[in-house]
């Protein structure tokens, strides 16, 4: 799938009166939700895709026990006791690394107080929660 540069019509844009600007605006923001929302069912469909996919990667890879001598549910669920048979157990095990995100459109260069002060901080502030 090649993408193509659409420029837009400068000409058109640089003679028309504010009303055809704003139609202008609104159409293409229309645009663009629409889009949107198309990506969002492609997104959904997507997941849904890799996460059957993934199902059937773990069903392959556990073939011979789904597959093997029958068994009753209480044999299953003795067999299965002290066994992690999650696929992604191991991501749900892994620690996540949250901390507080940083204030959103702050510049580093500029004072955020009015008074012009800049605050250099040496060591990290720990914040007690």
């Amino acid at each position: 799938m090649a993408l193509t540069r659409i420029e837009p019509p400068l000409d058109y844009l640089r003679t028309a009166s504010r009303s055809l600007l704003q139609s202008f605006e609104l159409t293409r923001l229309n645009n663009a939700a629409n889009i949107r929302r198309e990506i969002a069912v492609l997104i959904d469909q997507w997941i849904d895709e890799a996460a059957q996919a993934m199902l059937a990667r773990w069903m392959l890879e556990h073939h011979n026990s789904l597959h093997g001598p029958s068994r009753s549910v209480p044999e299953h669920s003795h067999a299965a006791e002290g066994v992690d048979t999650f696929p992604l157990s191991d991501l749900a095990a892994a620690p996540i690394d949250t901390g507080p995100a940083p204030p959103r459109y702050a510049d580093p260069r500029k004072p955020l107080a009015g008074d012009g002060a800049v605050c250099s901080v040496k060591e990290p502030v720990r914040i007690a929660r």
